[in-house]
Parts: C-alpha cells; structure tokens; sequence
C-alpha cells in the first residue's frame, strides 16, 4: 500500500507559474502508475495527467496539454506536476493518485482507475 502526500500549491496570477508534488510512502514507487486529478467546487474530479514507469508514457487532458508537465524521481519518491500559463479556471484542489502498474487501465484519466489518494493541495490563478 502506498501513501500520497501532495504540496506546492497557492495562490499565483495568471499567467504565472507553479510545481506540485507527489510524495510517496510505504510503497517502491516504481510499480505504481501516477495521475493528477482536480476537482473545483461544485464539479466532479477531472484527470489532468498521468505517467507510468520512469521514462515511460505520459497523458494529458486536452485543458492542459501543452501547458502542464509530468514527471517523476523514483529515487526521490516523487512525483511532480509543472503547470505554466495558468489560467483562472485551473483554480482547483489537486490531488494525485496512484495504481499498481499492473492495473493501469484506459480510460488513464479516469479516477475510477486509480486506488490510492492523496489529500489534495489548493491551487488559486487569480485574474
């Protein structure tokens, strides 16, 4: 089992920058497939990207691509989620999430897919 704990979030202006990460315990990181989610109020939970194995593949959600960046350091334990050009409606509470290798099923960014959750961090783009 595998623990998920997320920081890096604030409050940015538009157009500005910032890194979320993803650190893990009690787990090699290395068997897991990682994702982004966010959720605003009053909205379900939408995938945002998700990444395999080290090196491997990488998806995005059409909202982001292009503008946001996954990454991972299994050495580090960690996971990180670069977003530039933010924008106001990528306010929301991020969380990342986690599933065995084994089991990363389509749709990638389906929460549905994934088993372990963190406890989110709050990113704010002011206008």
């Amino acid at each position: 089992q595998v623990q998920l704990v997320e920081s890096g979030g604030g409050l940015v202006q538009t157009g500005g920058s910032l890194r979320l990460s993803c650190v893990a315990s009690g787990s090699n990181l290395d068997s897991y497939a990682i994702a982004w989610f966010r959720q605003a109020p009053g909205k379900d939970r939408e995938g945002v990207s998700t990444i395999g194995s080290s090196g491997g593949r990488t998806f995005y959600s059409s909202a982001v691509k292009g503008r946001f960046t996954i990454s991972r350091n299994d050495a580090e334990h960690a996971v990180y989620l670069q977003m530039n050009s933010l924008q106001p409606e990528d306010t929301a509470v991020y969380f990342c999430a986690a599933v065995p290798l084994s089991e990363w099923l389509t749709p990638r960014l389906s929460p549905f897919v994934y088993e372990y959750w963190g406890q989110g961090t709050q990113v704010t783009v002011s206008s």
